[in-house]
């Protein structure tokens, strides 16, 4: 009978639609559950890209580092490189998202305005790519939650252990012993900015063997560094 048709029709969209809702409920509670745990120190974090090459028999060379154990000059290069407002934030840089939202709606080619809160829960629980748009939808309000739940050390630590510095290199130990055959604890402020640089295109920049436009771009962190003491205090 068509009215018990149009019920049952009802009843399948309804169950369909709870189906889903408790899907992403299960979702966003993933890395809710997880911040928590990762606020823990002796737990050491994957990225979702580790997890790609641990589940394709790739493997990745990473070395879990302490963040007091990394050269200061290191970790001043990488905030004044991606992020120089990190410690004044919580975890979003409105003023800086507001306006690539204003340049967007203009016309004007899409810049980054990702801040390092925002690369962490991308790398730890979000795709790369395609669908960047949507993927930052999810990102903000979970670098929000990571900004509240985690101090500026642990997240800045975690950080450095999982960027990518090179097919299959992860966080900054392999990445200086990569590159540059010693510690980060030992690198100098010429290498230090070289790795920094080095992050948003890890596979098309090699910061042992640097360009000319990566040793200016270098030059220019290496500078900020040098005076950057005031942009890291919260991580003192």
């Amino acid at each position: 009978m068509p009215g018990a048709r149009k019920g049952r029709g009802r009843a399948g969209a309804w169950f369909w639609f709870r189906r889903i809702l408790l899907g992403l409920v299960v979702l966003g509670a993933i890395p809710a559950l997880l911040t928590i745990l990762y606020a823990v120190p002796f737990v050491h974090p994957l990225s979702t890209l580790m997890m790609r090459d641990l589940v394709t028999f790739q493997g990745y060379n990473r070395r879990w580092l302490a963040l007091d154990d990394m050269a200061p000059v290191l970790v001043r290069s990488v905030v004044m490189s991606e992020d120089g407002q990190f410690c004044y934030h919580r975890g979003v840089d409105w003023a800086e998202l507001n306006l690539v939202i204003d340049d967007a709606l203009a016309g004007e080619p899409i810049r980054g305005a990702s801040t390092i809160t925002m690369q962490t829960v991308k790398n730890l629980y979000l795709w790369h790519r395609p669908l960047g748009s949507v993927r930052k939808v999810i990102e903000v309000p979970l670098a929000v939650y990571f900004d509240a739940v985690l101090s500026k050390k642990r997240i800045m630590e975690i950080y450095l252990n999982i960027a990518e510095w090179g097919p299959g290199v992860y966080g900054i130990e392999a990445a200086a012993q990569y590159h540059f055959g010693k510690s980060a604890k030992s690198l100098s402020s010429r290498q230090a900015a070289l790795l920094a640089v080095t992050l948003p295109n890890p596979y098309d920049r090699d910061p042992a063997h640097p360009g000319p436009g990566l040793r200016r771009l270098a030059t220019l962190i290496q500078n900020r560094a040098a005076n950057g003491a005031s942009h890291v205090r919260c991580l003192d």
